[in-house]
């Protein structure tokens, strides 16, 4: 990996950073196919209460993602070591992925009392690369 890892820094611009991280829930609804958006959710919490976080994200998060319009697969990976985790969000279209802001605001407003978690960051993505081949989990 020594090797791909620099040629990625050289690429970048940037030196890698390398971190443990597992998925306790991939879950997929249907299929993302072109124009796919990804929302990608970053919390930090402590270790101790991620089997809770965990079970509460499969339990309601994913329930209520598969209500949204466009929603076509959830994943959470987490790194129990430092206390972090992010959650992806997976939509058919950008439009999908914008009509849903509204809905997940109302879902992370519920986290933090819910799980115990702080968000750290948001941000929003074309899906350039599905099909990990990540077994289901959820």
């Amino acid at each position: 990996m020594r090797p791909l890892l620099q040629r990625g820094s050289e690429i970048f611009g940037a030196q890698p950073s390398v971190d443990l991280w597992v998925f306790p829930v991939m879950h997929r609804h249907s299929r993302s196919g072109e124009g796919a958006c990804v929302r990608c959710t970053w919390v930090s919490m402590d270790a101790a209460g991620f089997t809770h976080a965990i079970e509460e994200y499969r339990m309601a998060m994913l329930q209520a993602s598969e209500e949204m319009d466009g929603f076509c697969s959830a994943s959470l990976m987490v790194d129990r070591l430092t206390g972090r985790a992010v959650s992806s969000a997976t939509f058919a279209s950008r439009d999908a992925m914008v009509a849903s802001r509204s809905a997940a605001e109302a879902l992370r407003s519920r986290m933090p009392e819910d799980m115990g978690v702080m968000v750290t960051d948001i941000q929003e993505f074309d899906l350039v690369l599905a099909h990990l081949h990540v077994p289901e989990t959820a």
